[in-house]
């Protein structure tokens, strides 16, 4: 009786002690945690110089040295809309917001102007793509918050040439739609609809390229119905930004934006990246085919885990899906179109691409592996089309 009541009190004291080792482990990892936990991240929203529009009319401006966060910090979610000089949002279907991007680059004031630029790419292969951030009418319906523990670095000083600092720019372009003859027309920069028979640089334009960038560059007009007639407005991109002060919690990401149209070719052993960044689908006679596919083949020279990924087209999209090279899907995005009149749910436009935050270490993309981008559209006819993937991707996995 006594030894079991010895053996009885021993166990109970066991039990005790396990407890209690499991609940400083539980602790422990709540305040490792707490770390990476939302309690950190800072928000600013910030508002662009005004954009002047008028009725038809395309406006494309590069917009330098926004307003962005200081210090050495992880970027967690950057995301933007139009808005009108009240603040209030701006619908698709009179203003067009064909495209925004963010773009880094290094400058020295202290040098003569155009001297002291220094280029900061993502991590991707096209140079014609150089942004980090970037969408387009998809903008409000498609969030871009980063996972914990990782962010997109900025502002570290060792990366940083002594006496040069970083700073933004926005790539914008916004099309005006008001009394329009034709909405998804000038959207798609459709060029009869402009009457453009040169490029920005005055050079003519092949008769075979029916719309796209080289049609609705800036202050270019597209057809109004007749008679019709409106006020010149101001709007304002409204940007948001969520960040970290960088520690030794935070996992930095790569950024990569692939796009559809890359045509690789090697020269000598070097691999050279022809993006071209837009497509028009032009069907022929007798193509019922109802998907059109544009496909390439991406070699990735460095690889890593795959934290977040999303696909950027325009308006006719049927997804976007990015392939490993033995098959596997990386990434599906798929769009999502409005169905009312609110701005962020305009009937008849692509209001939104779904994200892939797949769980840390589920998706891993290895060095040199061989991805395959497919960019599918109905197969109409659609002009002045983009078939993009971001992916963020990480070296290694918290540990």
């Amino acid at each position: 009786m006594v030894s079991a009541m010895i053996i009885l009190s021993i166990s109970s004291h066991v039990v005790k002690m396990i407890f209690i080792i499991l609940l400083s482990i539980s602790i422990l990892v709540l305040q490792l945690n707490k770390s990476y936990s939302n309690a950190q991240v800072k928000s600013a929203t910030f508002l662009s110089e005004k954009l002047e529009l008028e009725p038809g009319l395309c406006v494309k401006k590069y917009l330098f040295n926004v307003e962005f966060p200081k210090g050495h910090i992880g970027i967690k979610r950057f995301d933007a809309e139009l808005v009108d000089e009240k603040g209030k949002s701006l619908s698709l279907n009179e203003t067009y917001l064909h495209h925004w991007l963010a773009v880094l680059h290094l400058e020295n004031n202290a040098k003569p102007k155009g001297e002291g630029v220094i280029a900061k790419l993502n991590n991707g292969p096209c140079y014609s793509l150089p942004h980090f951030w970037g969408r387009g009418s998809e903008s409000r319906g498609t969030t871009s918050d980063i996972p914990d523990p990782f962010a997109v670095e900025m502002g570290n000083p060792e990366k940083i040439p002594e006496g040069y600092e970083e700073k933004w720019v926005l790539d914008t372009m916004i099309i005006d739609t008001r009394g329009v003859q034709d909405k998804h027309g000038c959207a798609q920069c459709r060029c009869n609809l402009y009457n453009v028979t040169t490029d920005v640089k005055g050079v003519p334009l092949d008769p075979e390229y029916k719309g796209g960038f080289n049609c609705c560059y800036d202050n270019t007009q597209c057809k109004l119905k007749e008679g019709f007639h409106g006020p010149r407005r101001s709007v304002h991109l409204r940007y948001t930004i969520k960040w970290v002060e960088w520690d030794q919690h935070q996992i930095a990401l790569k950024v990569y934006v692939l796009d559809s149209t890359d045509e690789v070719v090697k020269n000598g052993s070097k691999l050279v990246h022809n993006c071209k960044v837009e497509y028009s689908i032009i069907p022929e006679n007798g193509d019922r085919k109802p998907v059109n596919v544009q496909k390439a083949n991406i070699p990735l020279e460095k690889g890593g885990y795959l934290i977040y990924g999303v696909a950027h087209q325009h308006g006719g999209s049927a997804g976007s899906t990015l392939y490993g090279q033995d098959g596997r899907i990386l990434c599906d995005s798929r769009p999502r179109y409005g169905t009312g009149k609110e701005p962020g749910n305009e009937e008849g436009y692509l209001v939104a691409m779904s994200e892939c935050v797949p769980k840390p270490g589920s998706v891993k993309i290895h060095d040199n592996e061989i991805l395959t981008l497919e960019s599918r559209y109905n197969n109409t006819y659609l002009t002045g089309l983009m078939g993009h993937f971001s992916i963020f991707v990480a070296d290694k996995l918290q540990q």
